[in-house]
């Protein structure tokens, strides 16, 4: 569906990506993590089109993007900072959008009003921030797109809904099949959203993988034994990373989960668990060996 070859963006002398490559499957929700500067923002303007990349190609579709109206008709970029027009209300907007996207379903966006639950005249400058990010995705849904790209898209909202609005971008995913990329700094965000993770860093992507694959590979467990550490125990376990609270060890392992337990069963533990991983924790400890500040890229 999204096909990112080898793509490379400068603005002077300043290198924003080199030789990025990202493919995103028709259907599915790619999580795009990295610091500031890393290059997400310059990434998500070349697949909105807003611009054109120095190197490399671009595709959604099959078809180039940067000033193809046809693909950009069917796509909806909400950026970090909003852009309304001047006093313009929410149903000014709605009228604009009407005009301009073919997709646009007018009965769609009655409907929503319930879910965002604000008034369609109110001047939209005058709203918070968080109300200005409602009204940016109350608008996006009822355009109905094929392609959503989104940058730090649920920063301002209340909890209540932020969970709304990603409940509503899983069920457009399944029952129309969007295709969706977000940008955030925070995994805990994307965790329960993404099939997909990919993290640029200084302009270069590090990592991309889909999300069922680094939680089968990474595991944590504590353990405990009645006496003390068997002889060669950490020698052959070889975790990432341990830690020892009280009489408990607590280790991230990278392995076959059935081998793991196994391996660890050898040793007569008393205390045998696995426990739950964070994809915070997969990507500090799965990266922790290539001399990046990972804490730095995902916090």
């Amino acid at each position: 569906m999204i096909e990112v070859a080898n793509v490379s963006k400068c603005f002077a002398d300043l290198e924003a990506l080199k030789e990025v490559t990202l493919s995103v499957k028709k259907g599915s929700i790619y999580g795009l993590v990295g610091a500031n500067g890393a290059g997400k923002t310059t990434l998500l303007k070349l697949l909105a089109g807003i611009y054109r990349e120095d190197s490399g190609s671009i595709t959604i579709g099959s078809s180039p993007v940067f000033e193809n109206p046809e693909v950009k008709a069917k796509m909806l970029f909400i950026p970090d900072h909003l852009y309304f027009f001047t006093n313009y209300t929410i149903q000014d907007m709605a009228d604009y959008y009407r005009r301009i996207y073919p997709t646009w379903n007018q009965e769609r966006f009655l409907n929503l009003q319930e879910v965002f639950n604000m008034e369609i005249n109110r001047r939209i400058k005058t709203l918070s921030k968080g109300m200005r990010r409602q009204v940016a995705f109350w608008l996006g849904f009822a355009m109905m797109p094929e392609v959503m790209i989104l940058d730090e898209p649920l920063d301002g909202l209340d909890p209540v809904m932020r969970q709304r609005v990603k409940n509503r971008i899983v069920q457009d995913v399944a029952e129309r099949d969007m295709t969706v990329i977000i940008s955030s700094h925070n995994l805990y965000e994307l965790e329960d959203l993404c099939d997909y993770i990919g993290i640029l860093h200084e302009g270069r992507m590090l990592i991309e993988r889909e999300l069922d694959d680094l939680k089968a590979d990474v595991h944590k467990v504590q353990v405990a034994f009645s006496g003390e550490v068997p002889s060669g125990f950490y020698t052959d376990i070889n975790p990432l990373y341990q830690e020892k609270r009280g009489s408990v060890h607590i280790l991230i392992l990278r392995g076959n989960h059935q081998e793991i337990m196994g391996r660890l069963q050898q040793y007569g533990p008393a205390i045998l668990d696995i426990l739950p991983l964070t994809l915070e924790e997969i990507f500090i400890h799965e990266m922790g060996d290539s001399g990046y500040e990972l804490q730095n890229i995902i916090y």
